[in-house]
């Protein structure tokens, strides 16, 4: 089997922020600014920030982390998002999910400019996605496209299951896909038989967020894995399928791993959609 790991892939990406920001440092240009607004003290929402903190650092970029305690209302937030809007050094606007219960997560993603929406959450950005009008694209699915992309795996005519339907993944997954000419089923909570169906497909992504869910032995022979599953256990980070090859070997083509694949294509992807908008923001200024 093959591990279809994230980290050369998200170097690849990381290099060519380098490359261009060079160009920018050499043109006296200012660097990509990114605000991050975290709510109460979800552990694993800690640990992604700081990763994003720590990438930006690396990178060159500016950053802040907006910490906000639990009780903070949904309007207050919005404020807060609404000064960032208005501030010009700032580029990029990402609200770490998920929320807690008595925010509607929806309403506060909407107050943020779609022009520094670095997550493409809004309804605008999704909308233009849709339409194939999208300046960036969701973090999580464009880095999946570009594993795809980097380990030469093709799509053009392949039966594609989708597992989940959120907007941060799922959905907005399958519109990447069928760009890419593949034949693409989605399923979630309410499909029936899933478990029954997975050898028709062969490349399945699993964006569920419950571990071990599935399991290497329920997919067809030779098929793609691709593992968006991220939960905390207490032997660490395993993902929604269950690595079971030990009992059917030779099973699975290539598959990501569980830490190391999809969640280091998300932040690179992050860390470029903020370098996209940032340049807009700069030509804009001219």
């Amino acid at each position: 089997m093959i591990v279809l790991k994230g980290a050369p892939v998200s170097q690849k990406i990381q290099t060519e922020i380098e490359s261009e920001l060079s160009l920018w440092k050499s043109q006296g240009m200012q660097l990509p600014h990114l605000s991050v607004i975290l709510v109460g003290t979800n552990p694993a929402s800690e640990i992604y920030v700081k990763r994003k903190q720590e990438m930006c650092k690396k990178l060159g970029f500016s950053s802040e982390v907006i910490k906000l305690g639990e009780e903070t209302t949904e309007s207050e937030i919005q404020k807060i998002i609404l000064n960032l809007n208005q501030n010009l050094k700032v580029d990029g606007i990402l609200v770490q999910l998920p929320l807690p219960n008595h925010i509607n997560a929806r309403n506060v993603l909407e107050s943020i400019d779609a022009g520094k929406d670095v997550d493409c959450l809004t309804e605008k950005n999704l909308g233009k996605l849709l339409t194939d009008r999208a300046i960036i694209k969701p973090c999580t699915p464009s880095g999946i496209i570009e594993m795809f992309k980097f380990y030469g795996i093709e799509l053009r005519g392949k039966n594609i299951a989708v597992i989940g339907r959120s907007l941060i993944v799922g959905t907005p997954l399958m519109h990447l896909l069928l760009k890419e000419n593949a034949s693409v089923s989605i399923f979630h909570s309410k499909s029936e038989n899933i478990s029954q169906q997975l050898k028709n497909f062969d490349i399945v992504c699993v964006a569920v967020g419950k571990a071990n869910i599935f399991k290497y032995s329920e997919f067809k022979k030779d098929a793609v894995i691709i593992d968006v599953g991220m939960n905390r256990s207490p032997d660490g980070l395993i993902g929604d399928v269950l690595n079971d090859s030990d009992s059917t070997p030779n099973q699975i083509k290539a598959a990501t791993p569980v830490p190391g694949g999809v969640g280091l294509m998300t932040i690179a992807m992050l860390m470029k959609n903020t370098l996209t908008l940032a340049a807009l923001h700069r030509k804009q200024a001219l």
